[in-house]
């Protein structure tokens, strides 16, 4: 199969979640040989959970299911460029590579309303003598 095979893949269950209700992003994961290992669309809504992206459930079920060197052969097809916050669980996930169809910005051109969600504020970094206890020594 081709990426455009897989890519219209993703589409498809794009397509699959907005008939379900949600938002229409959806993505596959493909092996190093070819194989599709696991599909997913978002259920954001339907599961009243907004960690429920399809990038971000397929990088939870690869870090749990994959060793290290399949996952770093894989290959995640999506149907739109992934948010910040599948992105960084892609990064931990180890998977091989992303091939979205839409980028964020094409995205965000579509919509009429909603727009990028605005950043959060955020205030630090505070107690740095204390915060650190628990974490020096853990990363050697």
């Amino acid at each position: 199969m081709t990426s455009e095979t897989h890519l219209r893949r993703a589409i498809a269950l794009a397509l699959a979640a907005r008939e379900a209700g949600n938002p229409p992003f959806g993505s596959l994961l493909v092996g190093p040989d070819g194989t599709v290992l696991a599909e997913e669309q978002n259920t954001s809504i339907t599961s009243s959970d907004i960690s429920h992206h399809p990038e971000l459930k397929l990088a939870v079920w690869a870090a749990r299911e994959l060793t290290p060197e399949v996952a770093a052969g894989t290959t995640m097809y999506t149907s739109c460029q992934p948010c910040e916050m599948c992105s960084g669980a892609l990064a931990r996930s180890g998977l091989g590579q992303v091939v979205y169809a839409l980028s964020g910005d094409q995205l965000n051109g579509l919509k009429t309303t909603g727009g990028p969600f605005p950043a959060v504020p955020q205030e630090g970094p505070n107690l740095y003598d204390e915060a650190r206890v628990p974490i020096d020594g853990y990363y050697n």
